[in-house]
């Protein structure tokens, strides 16, 4: 009894602390985006936020860890699409393809992740922490997705298509026959999958999402 008890007290810590440091790390990006935008224009945010994105974005994988070994609740389901989406598109598109970084859709992206994640990863830092979190954060986590989750899916589709034309002069995107492995891949056609899984897996995702703010607001409401 006093392990479980103890090993519980150790999940929260845990959880408590990774929260509090990814929500940190959320803030730093929105911050530097806003004054990269605000003082040099669109083109500058991802020059001005490329580290502190890639650390917060890079730790949610640890969120698939936690799904897996039964620390949170989140289905494992929708939780690798959402993480292995953003990661693709943190290293695989904007880190792997500098022509994608000055785009505009850069800037929506950035906004729309930054402020679902402060939400987020407060929300829940304060339910580790505290045991419960106010009615207005829980509101925002279950209500912000409705605007945010459409911009966003819709810029990584669109930096996806921004990168694709780049990738015709690019060796590092192609592997040609012949070679020592007999193997050839185009990673233009990679990303257009990639593009049809995003616009496809979106209505899932998104359902899913309405369904639990539905649920989770309307147990608040009656309790």
């Amino acid at each position: 009894m006093a392990t479980a008890a103890s090993g519980s007290a150790l999940r929260r810590l845990y959880l408590s602390a990774y929260n509090w440091v990814v929500f940190f790390g959320w803030a730093q990006v929105l911050c530097y985006a806003a004054s990269a935008l605000l003082e040099s224009g669109h083109e500058a945010v991802y020059a001005a936020v490329e580290r502190p994105l890639q650390f917060a974005q890079t730790a949610a994988f640890m969120e698939i860890l936690h799904s897996i070994l039964g620390f949170v609740r989140s289905p494992i389901s929708t939780t690798i699409p959402q993480i292995s989406g953003r990661l693709y598109i943190t290293w695989g598109i904007l880190w792997g393809f500098r022509e994608a970084q000055p785009h505009i859709f850069v800037t929506s992206l950035i906004i729309s992740w930054s402020i679902t994640e402060i939400i987020r990863y407060s929300f829940f830092g304060m339910k580790e922490t505290f045991g419960f979190a106010p009615y207005w954060l829980l509101w925002l986590r279950y209500s912000t997705f409705l605007v945010f989750y459409p911009i966003g899916m819709l810029s990584e589709v669109g930096l996806i298509f921004v990168a694709i034309p780049s990738m015709k002069t690019s060796s590092k995107s192609r592997l040609m026959m012949p070679n020592k492995w007999n193997f050839s891949f185009d990673y233009r056609y990679e990303l257009a999958l990639t593009a049809a899984l995003y616009v496809s897996g979106f209505p899932y995702l998104f359902r899913y999402m309405v369904a639990k703010r539905k649920k989770v607001l309307s147990v608040k409401k009656t309790a």
